[in-house]
């Protein structure tokens, strides 16, 4: 049945014999037979590119206008079909060659090489717009809300390209491409040194999608590489941060499991963002309060309360008393409850977080009150103007309390 059918088929391009009964000569009808050959492959190949290119892709555009579905339309755009397309002259004239090129196997075998490189590139051409394509379809589901897979898209695009590269070297030099793979293990060593970035960049890209340590929209913090702004980007090699002043810092995928970076997509989560700041209180203004001045503090609430409440606990105890001036009060310590009071009823404070003011270890540069509190939102601006707002108003109480910060050069 083959035999018949290669018969047939050799018939379309050998029109010697007819030739000579026309009466040219059997070395012109050959000459003749070969022009006539090239011309009818080289139509048939017009015609397939024709039928392709013009009609079924034609037909697949109005098929796609009329469907619901975005993937098919993101393949039109990318041209994936149109590239596709391409293989059809190719493979018409990768068989056709073999009839009309039979006496000149040298020629027939170059053009089929040429040929067969072709549509390898053809070939891989077309399965890189389909995985951009692929890239873009992700992308408009919900799952891919800040997950990237533009680095396991980019290995894909390694392996086909690898794929391509031992087959054209398999064409051209007619080894197997079983033994071309066969042949690498001795070039292993080399490969892994060129390709070391991309081995590191696959193994950690998987790592921050498992852990789910990293995604698109992230505001990340990586001194190391002076970055501070949100993830842009996240590819198989780097991941692109812009930065808040609007520059792009590029760092290697790897660095990102290697080396540390603080993630803030917590606050941004809890909708709260905390401030930590501290000042310091000179020692030699902190003082037992006189009659006076605990007059005047309580009338604030926050400092009223905590006053009656010790004057309570005191009665309570009896007169009985193991410290000097027990039941006196420093002005550090109602400026701390004083702290409180404004937190607690501070309208741009996340009340349902937590809220501290506290004094740490004294140092040579005063008596430090660390305060603690997280601001509602995340919005930039609004945290710097709180932070600005609230430490504005603290300093300039301070001196109500008889208190005095401390400062390089020591004023009196």
């Amino acid at each position: 049945m083959n035999l018949v059918a290669d018969t047939k088929l050799r018939f379309l391009f050998d029109i010697r014999e007819l030739l000579q009964q026309w009466g040219l000569e059997a070395s012109h009808a050959h000459h003749f037979n070969i022009v006539f050959g090239i011309f009818f492959i080289l139509l048939l190949a017009l015609l397939s590119d024709v039928i392709t290119r013009r009609v079924i892709i034609i037909v697949i555009t109005r098929l796609v206008a009329r469907t619901k579905t975005i993937w098919d339309d993101i393949l039109l755009e990318k041209k994936v079909f149109n590239r596709f397309s391409h293989l059809a002259p190719a493979i018409v004239l990768w068989y056709s060659v073999g009839y009309v090129l039979s006496d000149y196997p040298v020629a027939m075998d170059l053009s089929q090489k040429a040929l067969g490189i072709y549509m390898i590139l053809v070939t891989l051409m077309a399965l890189n717009a389909f995985l951009k394509g692929l890239n873009e379809i992700y992308q408009t589901l919900p799952v891919a809300q800040g997950r990237s897979i533009k680095g396991y898209i980019q290995v894909a695009q390694i392996i086909f390209f690898s794929i391509a590269l031992i087959l054209i070297i398999s064409l051209l030099t007619g080894t197997s491409p079983t033994a071309l793979l066969a042949g690498l293990g001795a070039v292993a060593a080399v490969l892994m040194l060129v390709f070391k970035d991309t081995i590191l960049g696959l193994v950690a890209g998987i790592q921050l999608s498992a852990n789910d340590m990293l995604r698109l929209g992230d505001w990340i913090t990586m001194t190391k590489f002076g970055a501070d702004g949100n993830v842009v980007e996240i590819t198989l090699n780097t991941v692109k941060v812009r930065n808040f002043d609007k520059t792009i810092t590029t760092i290697p995928t790897y660095s990102m499991v290697s080396d540390s970076f603080v993630n803030w997509r917590g606050t941004e989560d809890e909708g709260a963002r905390r401030f930590k700041k501290y000042l310091n209180i000179n020692m030699r203004s902190v003082k037992f309060c006189d009659p006076g001045l605990l007059e005047r503090l309580s009338v604030i609430p926050s400092v009223k309360e905590y006053v009656v409440h010790q004057e309570a606990k005191k009665s309570r105890r009896g007169e009985g008393s193991m410290m000097l001036h027990e039941g006196e009060f420093t002005n550090l310590t109602l400026f701390r409850k004083y702290l409180v009071g404004v937190l607690k009823n501070h309208s741009g404070l996340n009340q349902k977080m937590t809220m501290v003011v506290r004094q740490l270890q004294p140092t040579e540069c005063g008596i430090p009150i660390e305060i603690i509190a997280f601001c509602k939102g995340t919005d930039a601006l609004a945290y710097e103007e709180l932070q600005s707002d609230l430490f504005d108003h603290i300093l300039a109480i301070i001196p109500e309390f008889e208190l005095s910060i401390f400062q390089l050069p020591m004023s009196f």
